[in-house]
């Protein structure tokens, strides 16, 4: 059964969800924050010259309504997260659909204490343009197993965060990724209902899309485009023996489709949605190595009005977070920021974020690399299956992007706009660079032959 969430306000945006994988699922790695005394440099944002107009995020204003005054964009958020409250009551005492419809439409309050947070998601929702529907197709549990023929076992796709993922097939869609919420605790029905009434409004070709969903019998699922390329990851890090690491211009490719998401996540949501796990593990990629942000569960909304940050529990992922976030809580979109200079020196290097079986000084990307950028030192840094591919000014530009990203003080870390300029800039200065090499690679070789000495001698071509 399909069908669009309504809500009949200015308009909707939300914020999405993706899926994790092994193929198209990320580990259960998330929630490891770790100690960091890291000091990283700032180097010149003469890279980011002649940047486009507004680069900054946009922070609407915003203030909380009480109960009594709340929107009906909010009314309908609350009204909707009851029902998948409701849901999971129906499972656990056997009330039929009907009455559990009837108890939600005549109970619709939910505690005073919730209406701060849902408030704020409301806004996001009736903040983002004209369109109102929080489109996303209501889809049964039937449905789900049987597009995964019961859960297969070979269909598994791997274990994320919250739940594994599955390959499916459905009639209307063909291949999909079907993600389980594991719904011990709170946090499953938080993420889930997250990724349906935030994902289901934020639309970009560099998001993953939310296709559906499931609240039935107990269960939460959440369905998603398939992307048949896995993730990042698998294609930077531990490549199986006859795979071709990536060339330099597709991970510039990949680096700047990310950005391009992560610009459209701080800029144009309002307020700002944070993805708080960026890492090469929830990039995914489809086709022609398109690159697509995923797995938004631990996504928080940024700060609104007068507000610099937003306090929260620290969660992530070791290496990623960055030093501010991981000692105060305090989370803003610099923090997403600093996680994705640390992936453009994975994909850069070759290295991990975080290898303990490198001597200790190296274990720490971002610091081992950003104290080689301050001395110059260059050479050590590409990823040797490189070589050959890069003008050094493109190189140096990249690196010097990177070490911004992950300065230690968040004002000196570049918008996204200014870092998806900056990568246009690069990849289109390395493609001029090896257009003009392309003719003396490819202009045929003069003969040669052996001379009488046993040297190799180029024949000459005889004048007429």
């Amino acid at each position: 059964m399909g069908s669009c969430f309504s809500a009949e306000g200015d308009g909707s945006e939300s914020e999405r969800k993706e899926p994790t994988e092994t193929s198209q699922v990320a580990p259960a790695d998330a929630a490891v924050p770790a100690a960091s005394g890291d000091t990283h440099a700032s180097a010149s944002p003469s890279v980011f010259a002649h940047p486009p107009g507004n680069a900054g995020p946009i922070l609407g204003s915003f203030f909380c309504p009480s109960f009594a005054s709340i929107s009906r964009p909010a009314f309908v958020y609350l009204i909707l997260r009851r029902f998948f409250v409701v849901c999971t009551k129906m499972a656990e005492s056997a009330v039929t659909e009907e009455a559990a419809h009837a108890e939600f439409i005549s109970n619709p309050e939910v505690a005073k204490s919730e209406v701060m947070e849902e408030a704020a998601h409301a806004k996001l929702v009736s903040n983002q343009g004209p369109e109102k529907h929080i489109c996303c197709k209501v889809m049964t549990y039937e449905e789900l197993y049987s597009a995964t023929d019961g859960f297969r076992a070979d269909l598994f796709l791997g274990e994320g965060g919250f739940g594994p993922v599955y390959k499916g097939f459905l009639d209307s869609i063909n291949q999909v990724a079907i993600k389980s919420l594991n719904l011990q605790g709170s946090q499953g029905d938080k993420e889930f209902l997250t990724e349906v009434l935030i994902l289901g409004k934020l639309h970009h070709p560099n998001l993953v899309k939310l296709l559906g969903c499931c609240a039935d019998r107990g269960q939460r699922l959440l369905v998603y485009e398939y992307m048949p390329l896995g993730s990042l990851l698998n294609h930077i890090h531990d490549l199986p023996p006859g795979k071709q690491p990536l060339d330099w211009s597709t991970r510039i490719k990949i680096l700047l489709g990310t950005a391009e998401g992560l610009k459209h996540l701080h800029d144009k949501a309002n307020p700002p949605v944070i993805n708080r796990d960026v890492k090469c593990r929830n990039i995914l990629l489809g086709e022609g190595y398109h690159p697509k942000l995923s797995d938004f569960g631990l996504a928080k909304l940024g700060p609104i009005g007068d507000d610099t940050h937003i306090s929260t529990r620290v969660m992530g992922t070791a290496g990623y977070c960055a030093p501010e976030y991981l000692l105060s809580g305090k989370l803003t979109t610099k923090s997403d920021i600093y996680s994705f200079g640390v992936v453009m020196l994975e994909v850069l290097t070759g290295r991990k974020a975080k290898d303990e079986n490198l001597p200790a000084p190296e274990q720490n990307l971002a610091v081992w690399a950003v104290n080689l950028i301050k001395r110059k030192d260059f050479a050590r840094l590409p990823d040797p299956a490189l070589l050959g591919q890069y003008h050094a000014t493109s190189l140096y530009r990249a690196l010097l992007v990177a070490a911004l990203c992950v300065s230690e003080a968040p004002s000196k870390r570049p918008p996204m706009a200014d870092i998806v300029f900056a990568l246009k800039t690069i990849s289109e200065m390395n493609s001029k660079h090896m257009k003009r090499l392309a003719p003396q690679s490819e202009a045929p070789s003069t003969p040669t032959r052996t001379g009488s000495d046993g040297n190799q001698v180029q024949d000459q071509e005889q004048g007429s």
